[in-house]
């Protein structure tokens, strides 16, 4: 990736947590356990996904700079919803979480030398990722996701929910 480009996506990157917390106010909370028909994961159950993903971002990212060469975990994003019961996770500490720790990577990455760009990992669904790599992956990370609630958002009002505002 050029410089010029990382830079536009290191904005941002930088500007994510601001996003999503602009999305979120789009939709009435009363609606975030809603799920489609077709079972996709409601608008709780991305908050916190996005706040797990982080976190291993977070390490990934760490590692990338501090350990080339070594495996970057992979992980079940539907068996952790499943297994660790997203439902019973409060959105707005997985929003702070989410905040601290894209702030903490962002203070890390900003002033990187070049040479540190192109380290590389294997990542067992990805296969070799360099920091590059990584950056695309996180950069639009939040705004597929928000693109997701959005859908959801449009179900629940296609569904008829007394509570959807007038269009």
């Amino acid at each position: 990736m050029d410089p010029e480009t990382r830079k536009q996506k290191l904005e941002s990157y930088r500007n994510a947590a601001s996003e999503l917390e602009a999305a979120l106010k789009r939709f009435p909370p009363e609606m975030w356990h809603y799920r489609d028909e077709h079972g996709c994961w409601s608008i709780h159950e991305h908050i916190v996904h996005i706040s797990d993903s982080e976190a291993n971002s977070y390490i990934r990212c760490r590692r990338l700079i501090a350990e080339p060469g070594l495996d970057l975990m992979a992980y079940d994003e539907n068996r952790w919803a499943t297994a660790l019961d997203y439902h019973s996770i409060e959105t707005e500490g997985a929003v702070d979480l989410f905040r601290a720790l894209r702030r903490q990577t962002c203070k890390l990455i900003w002033d990187l030398p070049e040479s540190a760009w192109s380290n590389t990992c294997y990542h067992p669904e990805n296969g070799s990722m360099t920091l590059d790599d990584w950056l695309d992956v996180y950069e639009r990370h939040v705004a597929e996701h928000v693109e997701y609630m959005e859908q959801n958002y449009e179900e629940w009002v296609k569904a008829g929910s007394l509570n959807a505002p007038a269009s």
